[in-house]
Order: structure tokens, then sequence, then C-alpha cells
């Protein structure tokens, strides 16, 4: 049956056996929280359930589609506190997608840690593999183990009624009984197998896609070729080969045999294509890394992290070497770190008098190494900002050199005098430091280099920020800010294409600052900037590296808009990636293209160091053409419910919200739709007009509409105009914390024309 999901299309070796069966392991989550647990694969080869043996009938479970990878031995720090007392054969970590905490787990023997590893690692492999089709049918099967509450393998009517309302379908008893009757074939009073799938498939009958299927077709039952290459050609505005492309659709999409044969795509089909990556909103042309990244490092937007150790607020969060391995897998690229000295004569990574927990800066480093090219081959910049004794300083040193090798970077590139920033390509595969450094590149190579011990602190430091943003509380107010520190050599000698400046003003880094030089703004000052001298930013962001980090009055580890500072060619622009919301909703739509590499080339007016961008006056811009953005918002498919009581059904509205210059800032909302999560229809029309088309940012918001109180959140999806396909398209809406949250969806059409 195909409701059973995913378990008919799965090779079960002996590890899944294993899991079938049920092993008890110890969950860890700390030295001294070490407790049993069963844990067992469900049938549906979807499902792990786990309890505690002393829990009587409560249980926990989690699917397999959330998580995102298996680490194998030590590799968390629960499990590395603990090696002492259990080898690492035996031990292995759940990571899950989003922000949710990992489950740490010890086996009873390695043949039994190896098995749930392996079997693990074949289902998440497996579920990446899945095709469309399958994808659907496994959806299908989820809401029959759902509904099935006497777990039967049967569903009356009672089962049924309690189903729609798990759906978001408010409907009436009449009619949903009339379906029932319409799917229950063998007339049992029950649906079973395929009778359940056919009552699915009348409740998810797709009205507006037939409409738009109808349209094309001549006979109301297929899509001849021809149909097909119209449809692109007037609606998909498909501008490659369009005859060839018509005929891999078929390929590709069809399920019918026959229907292949007359070169055919039936309704089936085309709903397969639209709902596949082919007929989502964002292009698959820009998926993987197609710009040009041989440019110095200054012309990209560059993902970068705040405060990357801290897990939670910045006063008494917990600091883990986790924040880096979760960023860094996520593409992030430029990382904080703060150095202070520690016990033992080892530097340690907090924010400083706070009471926020400490972690040593060798662990941070080896997670670095570990972590920093696994989904991204292009450089990492550690952002050091460095309260360390000269003493724990050369240990610093020693640890970057000595755990990361040759990756660091500690020559420039030919050994001879740079004239630029080298380019993410030259650099793929290294490590580089940002800190404050003796003396210039110049000295190293004209021999002028003497060994002072003294430098100057840069602007960025946590010192400054919290001053500058006059944040007086108890535990803080206290900081005293040095004008000069004693610097080690070792470690500035790690310090190559990042040397970490103070700014005076545009002027004095127009005729003195050096192409290697950083300067860090708080988001205030930036804006500061951005206002009095918009086209100076940019100009300054086409010659060198600018930082820029939330307001230390954001203790609470929120985000401002990164796309302000984007606006200004500010390429490392730190968010708290810890923290869900529409910051980091912009931050991913924005490096979701060119591969998630964590690199995004700068428009080429925002890299001419002679051109005259102001983000506030675009028309003064050559090249400049405003485009008008037009969106019909048809329909949604499957929304998530947000209100845990059984009753509560989503009354949805739509948001399109526009981010970029101060001038193309927008947003526009179709009407609600009552009682309505599963398959609500609009067909709400929304226009914007654009001025800077390569900047902006498209996020659309679903919420659930409360007119006496705030609108709850239901899911969103951002992504650069750019990088948007016109015509009918799936939007796959992700949660608040940036994961899927399939089949959940919009139907959208999109039409963007030059404004005459």
């Amino acid at each position: 049956m195909a409701s059973t999901g995913v378990g008919l299309r799965i090779q079960v070796d002996d590890n899944l056996q294993s899991m079938l069966v049920g092993t008890v392991m110890r969950k860890v989550k700390s030295r001294t929280w070490k407790k049993q647990r069963y844990f067992k694969l469900q049938n549906d080869y979807m499902t792990i359930w786990y309890k505690s043996k002393k829990a009587g009938n409560t249980h926990s479970t989690f699917s397999v589609m959330d998580l995102e990878a298996i680490r194998d031995g030590h590799q968390s720090e629960v499990l590395v506190s603990i090696a002492d007392e259990f080898p690492a054969d035996r031990c292995f970590t759940l990571v899950f997608r989003g922000r949710r905490g990992n489950l740490d787990l010890v086996a009873e023997s390695a043949e039994e840690a190896q098995s749930w590893i392996k079997g693990m690692r074949k289902l998440i492999e497996n579920l990446e593999n899945m095709g469309e089709r399958e994808k659907l049918d496994q959806w299908i099967g989820d809401w029959f183990r759902k509904a099935d509450k006497n777990n039967d393998g049967r569903m009356n009517f009672k089962e049924v009624q309690d189903l729609l309302k798990m759906m978001n379908v408010d409907m009436n008893e009449h009619h949903a009984h009339r379906l029932f009757t319409m799917a229950d074939k063998s007339q049992s009073g029950m649906l079973e197998d395929d009778e359940f799938v056919l009552f699915y498939k009348m409740l998810t009958q797709r009205e507006d896609v037939l409409r738009v299927f109808q349209a094309y077709s001549v006979d109301g039952q297929k899509l001849l070729q021809s149909d097909i290459e119209d449809f692109l050609r007037e609606e998909q505005l498909d501008g490659i080969d369009i005859q060839q492309h018509a005929k891999q659709l078929i390929e590709r999409y069809e399920p019918s045999d026959t229907a292949k044969l007359l070169n055919a795509m039936t309704f089936d089909g085309f709903l397969m294509y639209l709902g596949s990556a082919e007929g989502s909103i964002f292009n698959p042309q820009w998926r993987g890394v197609f710009q040009d990244m041989s440019q110095p490092l200054c012309h990209y937007f560059i993902s970068s992290s705040h405060n990357t150790y801290l897990m939670e607020d910045q006063l008494r969060g917990q600091s883990s070497v986790e924040g880096y391995i979760r960023a860094l897998s996520r593409g992030c690229r430029c990382v904080e770190v703060d150095c202070w000295d520690g016990a033992n004569g080892e530097p340690i990574v907090y924010h400083g008098h706070t009471f926020t927990s400490k972690i040593l800066f060798k662990d941070v480093v080896n997670a670095v190494e570990n972590y920093a090219f696994k989904v991204s081959e292009y450089p990492v910049i550690l952002s050091i900002e460095n309260h360390c004794s000269v003493e724990q300083q050369r240990v610093m040193a020693q640890h970057l050199n000595h755990i990361l090798g040759d990756r660091l970077l500690k020559s420039t590139l030919e050994n001879k005098a740079p004239i630029r920033l080298p380019s993410p390509e030259d650099l793929k595969g290294k490590i580089l430091l940002k800190a404050k450094k003796i003396g210039g590149l110049e000295e190293s190579f004209n021999g002028t280099v003497e060994d002072p011990q003294t430098g100057e602190v840069s602007d960025e430091d946590e010192v400054a920020e919290i001053n500058e943003d006059n944040l007086h509380r108890q535990s803080i107010c206290r900081r005293i800010k040095r004008s000069t520190q004693r610097l080690s050599k070792e470690l500035s000698d790690c310090v190559v294409y990042c040397k970490s400046v103070q700014f005076n003003n545009f002027k004095h880094s127009r005729i003195h600052s050096k192409f290697y030089e950083v300067a860090s703004f708080t988001e205030s000052k930036a804006r500061k900037h951005l206002r009095e001298a918009g086209t100076e930013f940019v100009h300054h962001n086409s010659r060198q590296l600018t930082r820029v980090y939330p307001s230390g009055f954001r203790t609470d580890s929120s985000n401002f808009n990164p796309q302000e500072m984007w606006n200004a060619g500010c390429q490392i622009v730190a968010l708290n990636f810890q923290t869900a919301g529409e910051g980091m909703d912009l931050n991913d739509g924005l490096f979701g293209q060119n591969g998630s590499c964590g690199y995004v080339l700068k428009p080429s007016f925002m890299r001419e160091v002679e051109g005259v961008f102001d983000p506030e006056t675009p028309q003064q811009r050559d090249c400049y053409q405003p485009v008008v953005l037009t969106i019909q918002v048809i329909s949604g498919q499957q929304l998530p419910k947000v209100n845990i009581k059984e009753d509560s059904i989503v009354d949805p509205l739509v948001r399109v919200e526009i981010h970029g210059i101060p001038m193309d800032q927008a947003k526009q909302e179709t009407r609600y739709i009552e009682n309505n999560g599963f398959n609500p229809v609009w067909y709400d029309t929304l226009r914007f007009t654009i001025h800077t088309p390569e900047l902006a940012m498209v996020r659309f918001v679903v919420e659930d509409y409360d007119k006496t109180s705030k609108n709850d959140f239901v899911g969103q999806y951002t992504l650069p105009l750019s990088c948007m396909q016109q015509g009918y398209r799936h939007i796959h809406l992700f949660s608040k914390d940036g994961t899927g949250i399939p089949p959940s969806s919009l139907f959208v059409h999109v039409r963007i024309t030059e404004l005459v």
C-alpha cells in the first residue's frame, strides 16, 4: 500500500532490523545527567520512538526528517566531558535541523552504536534521494498513521473527522461524509489502503492548478508537447531551448507510460512539475556556485556571525563550540572569537564581564578546523577580539599554528607585496585571522619591521561597543577602555589580509587606509554613516572590508535588519545566528544562492571605485532601471497548525515584504481566509515598484489572523528578487526556525516588468 510510506522503498538490512527491535541506550545531557532510555525505530521507517523505563506510558518521538546529521564518537562537548567514562566507539550524536538541541547517546556496545549510526545515515540518505511522488506517498502515509488511532490499519468516519481537524480543514459533516462514501469503494464503512489514498486525493484536488492546466489543454485531459511549449513560453517566460525543455518535463514528471508514449503530460504530471524544484519560485540555475569568484574579497557579501560561541542571550547564556559548528554548517564564513586570559595558562572564550559560561580557545580552533570546509570550500575568517595578556596571546598563536597547520594563512599568496585583496577563489581552503597587527603588510616586504609589543585597540572591541551604546548594566559598566594594548608578535604574524583598525572618517580612510585594513562599526554607527555619507560608504566598501555588529543593547541576542548594511556594500554583517526571525531569514535568503557557499558577489555599481551609488537616491546612478513586481497570491497548501488546541484552525493571510534600499521598503497583505489552513484560495494581486532590483529581497510571510491580538507566525520564505522565476510557481515554506515544513506551500503567479 502506498500509504505505508518510505518503508516499502528501503532495503531492510541487519542494522535497520536491529533498530526495529529496539535498544536501551543512555541519553546524556551533562557529566552528571545520564539516563537510560529505550529507543526503537517504528514500522514506518521514519519515526524514532523512545521512553524512560520508569515513565509509565509516556514516550517521545522524532522524525528522521528532523535530522541533519549523525556524528560518531566524542563529537560534542557533552560526550567529550564523559570521554573518560565511555569509549568513543559507543558514543554518537544526533544533530537536528534548525536550532533544536542535539541528542547525545551512549550505546551498551560498539556494535549497537554502529547499528544505529549506519542505520540512521541510511534512512537520512534514503529520504534525501526520494522523488516527488515518493514524498507525496510518504506524506499520505504519515496522515494515515496519525488518523488510525486504534492501529487497525483502517479508518472509520470518526477517525476521518479527527483527521480533518488535524489537517487544518474546517469541513461540514455532510460534505466530509460524502467524500468518505465516495472513497469507500468496498462499502465496508471503513477506509483502507488505496481507499484512503483516493480520499486524500479528493481532499487535495487542486482546482487552481486544474484551471491553468485546462487553459492550455485542447481536450482538458492532457497537454501535448506543443501545449507545454506554449505554457513555458507564455507563462513561465522560459528562455532556454523550449522544445527540449518540454520533452525533459514529460520524461521527468509524467507518471503515465501511456502519456509518455504520446509525448504528452497528464494533470498528475503537470502538478508534479509545478510542485518540484523546477516549478518553485527559486531559480534552480542559481542554486549552485554560478558567480565570478575571482574578484577581491571586498566585492562580496560574506555570511557572518556575531559572538558565535553564544547559544542564547548575551549576559547569562551558554557558550559552546556547538555555536561554531552550527554556524559553519550553515555556510557562515566569518565567525567571532572573544578571547580572555584563562586558568592554567589556557585562553578562554566568553562574553567578557558577563555571566555567560566559558569555553577553551583551543576547543574553538579544533571545531573550526573540523567544520570550516564541510559545506563550502571558500575561506573562513576568524574575527578575533583579543583581551589576553601577551603570554596567553602566544598560546593562542601556538594553538592556531598547531591545530590549523597549512590552512592558516600566514603570508601573502605570492610572497610579494600585494596591491589588492585576494579573491575567494585564490583563498579556497584557507582560514584568515582578522585581528590587530603590529605594523602593516608593506613592512614585511621591505624589512622595516621591528618587534614592538604594543598595538592600538581597534574600535571593534566589545568594550567600545558597550561604552558607545551607553549600556548601563551593573554587570558590565565596570569596563575600562584602554587606548593601547601589548600585542604578541607571534599572534600579530598570523594576521595577513584582515588587520583590525580604528575608523576615523571617510576622508582619512580615502587618503591613508590600506586595502587590508578592516574597520568595525556598531549598527548605530553604520546607520549614521549611511545617512550622512551614503556614497562615500559604498566607495569605502568597494576598496576594503567593513564589519557591522549588533548594538550592546541587544542583550537578548536579537538581530538588526542586515539589509540596510548590505545597501551600503558592507560585507561582514554579523548576526546572532542562534536567534530566529526576520534578520536571519534575510541572511538565509541572500546566501541561499551561489551554492550556499557564504559569498555573494555585490552588484557591479557597488564594486566600482568611481561609481556614484547612494542607497538614498538610486535614480542618480548609471543604468538606473526600476521594475514592477506583480505577485498574484493564488492559494496555500496544507499550512501547519500554530495553535495546539485541537479545534483551532488557521485563518491565513499572506504578507509580501520587499527589503531593499529605503525607497523600496514595502509590504502588502492579502485578505485572511477564515478557518482554512488546508487549501485556502485568495487570487489577490499585489504590486510593487522596485528602484534597485539588484539589492531587493522578497519575503513571503504567512500568518494566522487574529482580530484581538498579534497574528501568529505560520511560515515564511525569503529570496533575492534576482533569483525569482516568473510565471506559476510554488513557494515551499520554512518554519520560524528556518527548516522546511513540507508539504506546506503557497501557489503564486509572478511577473517582473521594466517600469517605463
